[in-house]
Formats: structure tokens, sequence, C-alpha cells
């Protein structure tokens, strides 16, 4: 089945390839926002509702761990219904669970919205990727997608000192009433500007079969044989901490180790975290330029991992102001080297297995991240129980996580690369 050919050519003002990877963007910028919000709203929630550091584990978790265990399920709705449809359909769940939130009178509501928030934007890094993929050359698929996380940081952006003032001056509840606003609007601007294009190996065979039509069940058949292959597992651990490290420190701790550790106000707090996202905005891109390819680049991933398990540990043994400030912004500028697992990813496997292969990195991402989140929450509540610095108990467990994620891909078989273009 070939959705695009079904679609009637897309006006002259909605052809720009660029303009319509902008649009779907900015619903990744929204899903960024959403992962993010945690630093800031993390304090002003738990004393609210009364949680303990586990309990805010879990909440921030449970946005990614909907929206990793969703990954599956979008990429074989963009394989039948297309990129447009998918994200469509999808990305009002966002706004419902965001409404949900900021409405919530008690800690289940909460989790119960940002699990409609994490299955409403589960597609929108995904059709990005899938989108770069399918109209952009083979040689810009690294720099189109560090370019495009890039702009994702914008989201990540309104989490620092925006969201730290609208708190400030009226509550969380106005921070999930604002972003469920953004939401709506980047909801229409993608109704209004995407429209596939024809890719060219669709123009030049319009008479060719349709391929067989993919289902859930038969998508989790094809990811059986990514695990037959010796590379995948060591890709999967490295998947599970690289990102996971940078969105736990700017998504969940950061808010709370420089109020509770250092007495910063919040919008103080808001300021590093501003600081630090901007330095993550230029990261990618940079990354997306630098990437070394071949074997080189998995030596950078490797040694950017290490580095910042060394920075990590640093913020838990040394306790102090300027390495709790400074490090976060200097891990921002490091954290861009997680998109050099998408280049990874796109040669460690044959052509006809890329999409299964990306649909399980990101799979491996964001439970990683859920996982990382609620492990931290169960650090820091059980420092608490035994008389600890909670804040140590979360740097260490990071701190450990990204080493033995970084060792497991150093010590089990790495990927040769099989393919160099598309």
């Amino acid at each position: 089945m070939n959705t695009n050919a079904a679609l009637p050519p897309p006006p002259r003002w909605s052809t720009s390839a660029a303009a319509m990877l902008v649009a779907l963007a900015s619903a990744f910028a929204l899903s960024q926002a959403f992962r993010t919000v945690g630093a800031m709203m993390a304090t002003p929630l738990a004393s609210h509702f009364g949680l303990t550091p586990q309990q805010l584990g879990t909440w921030a978790g449970t946005f990614h761990f909907m929206f990793g265990i969703m990954q599956l399920a979008m990429g074989v709705s963009i394989d039948m219904f297309g990129v447009r449809r998918t994200v469509l359909v999808a990305f009002p769940l966002a706004i419902a669970g965001a409404a949900l939130c900021a409405m919530a009178s008690s800690f289940g509501a909460l989790l119960l919205g940002q699990a409609l928030i994490g299955v409403g934007c589960a597609p929108a890094f995904l059709v990005c990727t899938v989108f770069i993929a399918r109209h952009f050359d083979a040689s810009r698929f690294t720099a189109m997608s560090g370019l495009v996380m890039s702009m994702a940081g914008l989201g990540i952006l309104f989490t620092g000192t925006p969201l730290a003032l609208l708190i400030e001056a009226s509550s969380w509840r106005a921070g999930y009433a604002v972003l469920a606003g953004f939401a709506v609007l980047s909801w229409i601007v993608i109704f209004w500007r995407v429209h596939e294009p024809v890719r060219a190996v669709d123009q030049a065979s319009p008479q060719a079969v349709p391929a067989e039509r993919q289902s859930l069940r038969k998508a989790v058949r094809e990811l059986l044989p990514l695990f037959a292959m010796p590379h995948t597992l060591g890709l999967l651990c490295f998947a599970c901490v690289s990102y996971a490290a940078f969105i736990t420190l700017r998504g969940l701790w950061l808010g709370p180790v420089l109020h509770d550790r250092h007495g910063l106000s919040l919008v103080a707090s808001g300021n590093v975290a501003l600081v630090m996202t901007v330095a993550g905005m230029l990261s990618p891109a940079l990354f997306g330029r630098m990437d070394p390819g071949g074997a080189r680049r998995a030596h950078w991933m490797m040694g950017c991992s290490f580095a910042g398990a060394l920075m990590f540990g640093a913020m838990a043994l040394t306790q102090s102001r300027a390495v709790d400030i400074g490090l976060p912004v200097f891990y921002g500028l490091l954290s861009g080297y997680s998109v050099l697992q998408y280049a990874y990813t796109r040669n460690a496997y044959p052509a006809a297995m890329t999409g299964r292969a990306m649909a399980l990195l990101n799979m491996a991402m964001f439970l990683g991240v859920s996982l990382m989140q609620w492990t931290t929450g169960v650090a820091a509540s059980w420092a608490v129980a035994n008389g600890v610095e909670p804040f140590r108990a979360v740097f260490l467990t990071v701190a450990g996580m990204l080493a033995a994620g970084t060792l497991a891909f150093l010590v089990l078989p790495r990927a040769a690369p099989v393919r160099l273009s598309a």
C-alpha cells in the first residue's frame, strides 16, 4: 500500500521538504519540552502532592516509558498510513494529557496525564528521522538529524527560565496549560503544511507491485533478525544510557539539586537550565558536522560517554556550587554525541533493515530514560532513608549506568559498516 501515491500533488507553497521538516520538528520541540518539565516542576510538584524522590522518578519516567513502548507501533503506523496521518492522529493525545495534568487533583491523575503525553509524543522524533531518510540525500542524514535535534532544543529552552518565571508568577499548572496551547498550534501547522512528497523511487516505478501491508505482529517478527546480529546487544546497551543521562539531569534533577543543595531560587535554577539547553541545542548540529565516520565514530561515542560518567562522578562527590553549575553546561555541549548513534545504526545494518534498526534504537533510548529516571528516584529515596545526601546517590547512579552501558559497547562485538549509502 503506497499512501503517498493516493495523495494529490501538494500545492506549490508546501512542496519544500525543508519547510515540512520544520513543521514536523515543532511537534518534536513540544515533545522535548514535555520530557524536560521536571527540572522546574519537580520541586513545586513534590511540595503540592507531598511526593517522595521515588515518586518523582516514576512521574518523570512514565512519559518515557510510554514513549518508548509505542515506538514500534508508531513505526508500523508510519509505514501503513504515512508521516502526516500518524502524527496528526497521535498528537492530540499529548494535548489531552497536558490538559489533564494541568487539572490533576491527585498523583494518579498526574501519572495518567504523563502517560497520555508520552503516547501522543511517541511519533514526534520518528516522523522526523523517517522524513529525512525518505526525502533527503543519504550523505546529509547525520547533519539533518543533528539540525532537527538542535531545532527541537527550543522546546527544552522553554522549560528553563521561561517556565520557572511562569511557575513563580502563577503555578506549575500554568506550565502544563501553556504547553497544551503550543501543542494545539503545532498540530495546526502540521495539518496545514505537511503533505509528503512522492519519493523518487515511487516516481521511477509507478507500476511497481505494492509492498506487503505492514502489521504490528509482522513488525515484531521483523525485529528478531536484528537480535541475531552480534553487534545489536552492545548498541542497545549504549543507547539505553547515552541520551538518558542528559535527560535525567536536564529533565529531572538539575532544578532540585540547585535548589535543595545550593539554595538557588527557581528562576536562578531556570537560568542555569537555560544555558545548559543552549549548549545542548548547539551540540547535535556540531557533532553532525564533525562526524568522523567509520570506526572513529564509535570511538568518539565511547570517549564522550566515559567523559560524561566522570562529570557525574564529580558532581556526586564534590557538592560544589561551581561544579554543579559549570559541569551541566559543559555536559550540554558534549551531549550531541548521541546523534552519532543514528549514523552508526544506519551504517551497521543492511538497507532493508534500517527502519527496524532505527525503531529499535529509539525504543532503547527512551526506555533507557524511563529506567534511569526511575532508578535514580529509587536511589534518592534509599539515600534519604539511610542518611546519605540524595543527590550524591542520584549522580553516582547515573555515572555507574553510563559507564556500564559504554563498557558493554566497548567489550561486545561492534558493527563493521555494511552500508555506505541509501
